[in-house]
């Protein structure tokens, strides 16, 4: 009875008094960035987060909440964003300026490597107006800035002197590196030289997939965050109890960019065909009954004028499909001296890339397209994309697809970028997702799949569509 009961209710729980263990999956030990804006890993995305914070910050449900900012106001028709910073101090004991936050703004979005940069170019400047109160003057409307402050890269560290304003500060460097609350200066009862409770402790490591599963299975962490379907099926494996499997319901893009136009993709059609070969339903249904399958590129309207465009195939079946992928499978062998065509698919390494591969390569076969996986480094024919969308604006999701963007796609995304009118700019991101439709320049899948493994004493724990989850937000918040 005890072993069905645990079986049922997941695993047996941790102490609640001793610090919260996290697993971040990645292949290097945490460590912050040398230079704001600087591309991020998840261990480092969570320890800079933790440590450091921007404007604006994510909560536990993926959405906006205060970070150095208290408060903000948006005003000339959106085209500039006024923020009052909250009283804060950064690790030294240095109270937090704008000249500092201003500095460390210009510093990451003129960081050449930030992969956020192509989506803040309509930042103008960022003036300091008094002590505590700075301005984001931009060339255009951004109504999608604030998701968009509130990513790791944009973190704000300070100076190698000042070491970050929390929510959390280093404790303990080293693998795990243990961190410990902040002091909030706001707080009447603060008392800076107070030893923290070992439950509000949090002890943070990087590891591969499957050591961070087994960690957990044997009782020895509370948190696996940051799992795709890459390593799937090492949960499946390790039988680790429903209670503790959580999936996000993240959005983003989870499908195959066409990168080579060549042989049998050059032209659309044909593109089309390797489209309609592919089983989604039976895909997702592979790894997981509530993994949500794909067949447009927008997952829904967002900013764009339009709902998502449909591909005209969608009005038919399966079989149907297949039966007129094959006709124009055997038009190309026909002019091409009887040879199949061949494809090759480019994806990371892992168990799940394995099972996703098969899938794809008995699919396409089905319609006489011969392709064969190679790694995610390799040059391809087709690519995979599996990429949580940091803010939702269609643009991201148009960008991202669009690898190579052939015209007038191309043309007509900057143009939506440049627009200064909302309305416009909505109209042309309509028109370039039908385009990409047509052109057949991504075939989607379903949206991507993040898993954690979540102890049940985590109980502030949300699954959320960015498939984000600060650890000031598992137990309790801190400041």
């Amino acid at each position: 009875m005890l072993l069905l009961t645990a079986l049922l209710t997941g695993c047996d729980r941790r102490p609640d008094d001793v610090p919260v263990v996290v697993s971040a999956i990645g292949s290097a030990a945490p460590r912050l960035a040398a230079r704001p804006g600087t591309s991020l890993s998840l261990p480092d995305a969570l320890l800079t987060a933790s440590t450091a914070q921007g404007l604006v910050r994510f909560d536990a449900l993926g959405q906006v909440e205060p970070g150095l900012a208290e408060r903000w106001i948006v005003i000339d028709d959106g085209r500039s964003y006024i923020f009052r910073l909250r009283e804060a101090e950064w690790a030294n004991g240095e109270r937090v300026t704008a000249r500092d936050v201003v500095a460390g703004l210009r510093r990451a979005i003129a960081n050449p490597r930030n992969p956020l940069r192509a989506h803040l170019s309509a930042i103008d400047e960022v003036v300091e107006m008094t002590p505590l109160v700075i301005e984001v003057r931009l060339s255009r409307p951004r109504p999608d800035l604030l998701p968009l402050f509130a990513q790791p890269e944009l973190a704000l560290a300070g100076t190698a002197r000042q070491q970050g304003s929390g929510p959390f500060r280093i404790d303990r460097a080293g693998l795990p590196v243990r961190l410990r609350p902040g002091f909030d200066p706001t707080r009447p009862d603060a008392d800076a030289s107070e030893e923290p409770e070992a439950a509000e402790l949090v002890e943070l490591r990087s590891e591969r997939a499957s050591r961070a599963i087994l960690r957990f299975r044997e009782r020895r962490s509370d948190l696996v965050s940051g799992g795709s379907f890459a390593d799937w099926p090492l949960v499946e494996v390790a039988d680790v109890p429903p209670a503790n499997r959580r999936i996000d319901p993240a959005r983003g893009l989870f499908g195959l960019a066409v990168t080579r136009r060549s042989g049998f993709l050059a032209a659309a059609e044909r593109r089309e065909a390797v489209a309609m070969a592919i089983d989604r339903a039976a895909l997702t249904r592979d790894f997981a009954a509530d993994w949500t399958a794909s067949d447009t590129l927008l997952p829904d309207t967002l900013d764009s004028a339009a709902a998502p465009a449909r591909p005209p195939w969608l009005a038919f079946d399966l079989d149907a499909r297949r039966t007129a992928a094959q006709v124009r499978v055997a038009g190309w062998r026909a002019a091409n001296g009887g040879q199949a065509p061949r494809l090759t698919i480019a994806m990371p390494e892992g168990p799940g890339a394995g099972r996703l591969a098969a899938r794809l390569i008995a699919d396409l076969a089905s319609i006489g397209v011969l392709a064969r996986r190679v790694p995610a480094t390799a040059r391809a024919d087709l690519r995979l994309v599996d990429a949580v969308a940091p803010y939702d604006s269609a643009r991201w999701y148009l960008r991202m697809a669009c690898q190579p963007c052939a015209e007038p796609v191309a043309g007509t995304l900057a143009r939506a970028r440049e627009s200064g009118d909302l309305a416009a700019r909505s109209q042309l991101l309509a028109e370039a997702d039908a385009a990409l439709v047509r052109d057949v320049a991504f075939i989607p899948l379903a949206q991507p799949l993040r898993w954690s493994l979540v102890a049940l004493r985590l109980r502030a724990w949300r699954g959320n569509a960015r498939a984000w989850h600060p650890l000031n937000h598992l137990r309790r918040e801190t400041n």
